[in-house]
């Protein structure tokens, strides 16, 4: 048997689903005991009390049959069988109630009204409506009476009582383990909150601490993430001192291409700006997206800044309106946004011959959308495309030069960064490249 539906009802937090594993055991327990405790206790015992009183009732009702006359009967009980503690009281047919009476919450009153009368064949109506008395009515010599005791000669005293400290005591039992279960689960939620913070290129302090398994956990968190930052820096060292010395030969060679003549000069030049340019992507991917740390900033002033500083670099870019109804403000690191958005812009009007950028802003979601009318990318090829140093040749013109590869790589680390994604796809409005940073708020 499949119990897959099942998935679709259960809590999605871990402190809740410890809630439901704790409370349903509970629960479970008080049911078999309920119902146990019942069956055992208030029949068993109500039975036992019900047979003793039907025989003290059939004595009351043959010393109401020796009484000399309907008024006298009240009298003749009281004076031969007073220690009983049971009245009789003559009444006419039209003061019986028309059916035997309890309240919907008295368990013991319906083992008393099916027992009661098959011990003794006399009684015509019961009623157990009023607090802690009972009242009888059964027939006699001369006429009907109504014979009353005292509800707790009858049935076990106070059945609720039963109920009440279940819920009381299993409320607070469950309160206590909640309270303790809730302080085991901090050091998770901790080491949650800091893996995700280092998985949107932010750090946060972070120490080991719970159960032993938990420790075990961040121990190795730390370790993985002092090993990543470690990794990330000899990197980032490597490649920029790299891309420094390599500035210097490169500015010589600028120099002295300045000395031949124009017609020389210019080819070698272009040669010289597209190694430059190829320095400075090495340089940017290396950066990637642990450069600064995230503020809040209105990723509509953000994307505008952007296509603005693209306009005035020559570059055939247009702003489109704003999407969704959200607003405020994203925390976003400006540095590596404004580096992928400058990326995916200079892609596009690389490949085609203009770009469009849109912002959709919604409560829950960030989405920055460029899109070109250039060739695009087929589809089975568009995760290699985001690979660094991918050149897809077949699809992107790379005669246009400077391409090493990275401007899709270094979109797509940014977005990783700010733990979201990019995704590409074609564009239904321009047919080139669509190009999605999307961001959970």
């Amino acid at each position: 048997m499949s119990f897959v539906w099942l998935k679709h009802y259960m809590p999605r937090s871990l402190y809740a689903r410890a809630v439901l594993i704790l409370l349903l055991p509970v629960v479970f327990v008080q049911l078999v005991v309920t119902v146990l405790f019942l069956t055992r206790h208030f029949e068993g015992v109500t039975q036992q009390m019900t047979d003793t009183v039907a025989r003290e009732i059939r004595l009351v009702l043959d010393l109401a049959d020796t009484a000399p006359d309907r008024g006298s009967v009240s009298s003749v009980v009281i004076e031969q069988a007073s220690q009983l503690a049971i009245t009789a009281l003559p009444v006419s047919v039209a003061e019986m109630p028309e059916t035997n009476m309890r309240d919907w919450f008295d368990f013991s009153g319906r083992v008393i009204m099916a027992r009661l009368p098959s011990e003794l064949r006399r009684v015509e109506r019961i009623d157990l409506t009023e607090y802690r008395r009972v009242h009888v009515f059964a027939d006699t010599r001369h006429g009907p009476v109504k014979v009353s005791f005292d509800r707790r000669r009858i049935s076990a005293s106070n059945p609720h009582q039963l109920f009440v400290n279940m819920l009381f005591f299993g409320g607070l039992i469950t309160v206590i383990a909640i309270l303790y279960l809730r302080n085991q689960l901090r050091p998770i939620k901790r080491l949650a909150r800091a893996a995700e913070a280092f998985g949107r290129g932010r750090h946060e302090p972070y120490t080991p601490s719970g159960a032993v398994e938990v420790r075990s956990a961040g121990n190795a968190f730390l370790d993985m993430r002092n090993r990543i930052e470690r990794q990330i820096e000899q990197r980032t060292l490597m490649l920029s001192g790299v891309s420094h010395d390599l500035r210097t030969p490169l500015t010589r060679m600028r120099l002295s291409l300045s000395m031949l003549e124009d017609d020389e000069r210019a080819l070698l030049e272009q040669d010289v700006d597209d190694m430059q340019g190829m320095l400075d992507a090495f340089l940017n991917f290396v950066k990637g997206a642990g450069e600064g740390k995230p503020e809040a900033v209105d990723p509509v002033e953000l994307v505008s800044s952007v296509v603005e500083d693209a306009r005035r670099a020559g570059r055939n870019v247009a702003l489109m309106p704003t999407d969704g109804e959200g607003g405020g403000t994203v925390k976003l690191n400006i540095a590596t946004m404004r580096r992928a958005l400058d990326n995916l812009i200079s892609n596009a009007v690389r490949y085609g011959a203009r770009a469009e950028v849109s912002v959709m802003l919604t409560e829950k979601t960030l989405r920055i959308r460029v899109e070109d009318d250039g060739p695009g990318i087929p589809e089975e090829r568009r995760a290699e495309a985001t690979r660094p140093f991918t050149r897809l040749d077949p699809a992107r013109n790379q005669d246009k030069g400077g391409s090493v590869g990275l401007g899709l790589a270094i979109a797509t680390d940014v977005a990783r960064a700010h733990g979201g994604v990019l995704r590409l796809s074609s564009s239904d409005r321009l047919g080139g490249l669509r190009a999605d940073i999307v961001i959970a708020r």
